[in-house]
């Protein structure tokens, strides 16, 4: 293979790599959101927050989720739908969060973590993510943070 194909691969290569999601481990995650100010948040233990963006997004920043049912699109790590909280430019929006949606499929999840508090504001707290509902409600939630040193 001549140099320059070598080259143009490994540029290839970088850029792809440049462009993967952020895919947070569990204690860096519980971290960073323990810093965000989460823990006990409006009563919610890190736990919660931590249980709430596995079962929503994996704990990858870039996830997108595919159309729900309104047309609307979830983002981020706490999968923030467009339909109430961000603008995708797609449809209207109530845009709670006064953010556009690629706010939160970045690797810096800070804009994130503003609008989770904000949504937890409303009278239907962290019910608002049915994956929370579903999975994480009223479970002992230790295992999320076990081990972490936070």
């Amino acid at each position: 293979m001549s140099r320059m194909k070598v080259l143009c691969l490994v540029l290839l290569c970088i850029l792809i790599a440049g462009n993967e999601a952020k895919v947070f481990e569990r204690c860096e995650l519980a971290t960073v959101l323990k810093r965000g100010g989460l823990d006990g948040y409006r009563g919610y233990s890190l736990g919660n927050w931590v249980c709430m963006a596995y079962h929503e997004s994996r704990y990858d920043s870039r996830a997108v989720g595919p159309p729900n049912w309104d047309g609307s699109r979830d983002y981020g790590i706490f999968q923030i739908n467009s339909r109430w909280w961000c603008d995708n430019g797609q449809q209207p929006t109530a845009n709670g969060c006064g953010k556009p949606c690629s706010a939160f499929t970045t690797d810096n999840i800070s804009e994130d973590i503003v609008c989770a508090k904000r949504i937890v504001q409303d009278p239907q707290g962290m019910d608002a993510w049915v994956a929370w509902k579903k999975y994480c409600k009223g479970t002992d939630l230790s295992q999320w943070t076990h081990g972490c040193r936070i």
